[in-house]
């Protein structure tokens, strides 16, 4: 059985005013998905490598650095970092918007490399990942940190952090490829927060990786720029991108970033063959129309094919939008319906456990590919990637790699 260890110090003053509240859904839930984890027979996490910087657990504070090329010198010890959108110009000193990126003494440095928060193993379904081994373990981590601040954010006790306040796991690349193998995971999923703040770590975990036939993926905003982005896909195999909204406006007042830089990276996926899946959180009365999801649905199937998974999914009321109410089941089915008017093949419907929205279907002959309740995989009626009866491709990946000769 894996209980997740604590992956965050206690949150600042503010925030554990806020927590002076009942046990919540939230709670609620993750004590239920633990039961489930121990009936589902989830092996314990298991580290072949001690991963904490002292002998009693993980320590407080970033461990260590790692120099940056994703940056621009200004003059006079200011330099502008080239990572993402935002291109934040820095003073000597001082960090980024994401928290995890510090200017010193002219050079731009991680602060997070090798130093995880949280570490956990997850069902690849959590991603979650509906075309990539299905029913496969991912060994998942997460550091502090974000570049965007969204304001439904699960998360946002380390995403919203710095990793000076959080407790933190020395796990270099290599012991995190390691720790996945002994724990049977067949990925390694970076997520929880942003993962592409923490890129150098990333690219070094899928390197060590490869090797052990385990996969790289990642769960992301897509707010990166361009050539990190190229980087990154010479080590990645798959990649979920929050589509959080289709209009400018509503990612400004709800995360604070904005839409085209999302776009732009769903297509460079596609264009350097990494797996993509798409995850629309569907907010009431923010981002819940028709209209929209339908003209959001039309630039998926013309960008980026009908075959591409979309997966619309119940927000919840954390964070800074506790005074809404869950999203009706109701409307996550009229998305479901509308994305499949607009021709897009494989739509699912998240956070409704049992619903049968979760399963896989073959476009073609109707047949339930993948059976799922929640985050379970109860049946896979798959051969070689293809519908078992009528012999339809599928998108995704479906076996692990081959070891390299």
């Amino acid at each position: 059985m894996f209980f997740p260890p604590k992956c965050s110090d206690p949150p600042p003053a503010t925030a554990r005013a806020q927590a002076r509240r009942p046990v919540g859904r939230r709670e609620f839930l993750a004590q239920c998905g633990r039961c489930a984890l121990l009936c589902a027979g989830f092996k314990a996490l298991d580290w072949a490598t001690p991963p904490s910087v002292r002998p009693d657990g993980p320590g407080r504070g970033y461990i260590g650095r790692k120099l940056s090329p994703y940056f621009s010198p200004l003059g006079g010890g200011r330099i502008r970092c080239e990572l993402c959108p935002r291109f934040c110009e820095v003073d000597d000193g001082e960090r980024g918007y994401c928290r995890v990126r510090q200017n010193r003494e002219g050079h731009y440095y991680s602060l997070v490399y090798g130093n995880p928060c949280a570490v956990r193993v997850d069902p690849v379904e959590k991603k979650p990942f509906f075309h990539v081994l299905p029913g496969s373990l991912s060994f998942s981590i997460a550091t502090a940190g974000c570049n965007l601040n969204c304001k439904f954010c699960q998360n946002w006790e380390i995403s919203q952090a710095k990793p000076d306040d959080t407790y933190n796991y020395q796990a270099p690349p290599e012991t995190v490829a390691e720790n996945a193998a002994r724990n049977e995971c067949a990925s390694i999923a970076s997520t929880y927060v942003e993962p592409t703040i923490f890129i150098e770590y990333m690219i070094d975990i899928g390197k060590a990786a490869k090797p052990k036939r385990i996969l790289n993926v990642m769960h992301s905003n897509g707010y990166i720029n361009p050539a990190p982005l190229d980087d990154l896909c010479r080590f990645l195999d798959a990649a979920c991108i929050d589509l959080k909204g289709f209009t400018d406006e509503y990612y400004r007042e709800m995360t604070e970033g904005t839409l085209e830089p999302v776009l732009s990276t769903l297509k460079r996926l596609k264009q350097l063959g990494v797996h993509t899946e798409i995850v629309n959180l569907v907010v009431p009365g923010k981002n819940d129309r028709m209209s929209g999801i339908r003209e959001m649905c039309r630039w998926i199937g013309k960008e980026l094919g009908p075959e591409t998974p979309l997966h619309f999914s119940r927000f919840h009321p954390l964070y800074r939008l506790q005074s809404l109410q869950p999203t009706p089941v109701a409307t996550l089915e009229e998305a479901w319906k509308a994305a499949r008017e607009e021709g897009l093949h494989h739509v699912y419907v998240g956070n409704v456990p049992g619903h049968p929205g979760e399963s896989t279907i073959c476009p073609k002959c109707g047949t339930v590919l993948v059976d799922r309740i929640g985050y379970t995989v109860r049946n896979v009626r798959l051969k070689d990637g293809k519908c078992s009866q009528c012999s339809r491709p599928l998108p995704g990946i479906w076996k692990r790699p081959e070891a390299d000769a």
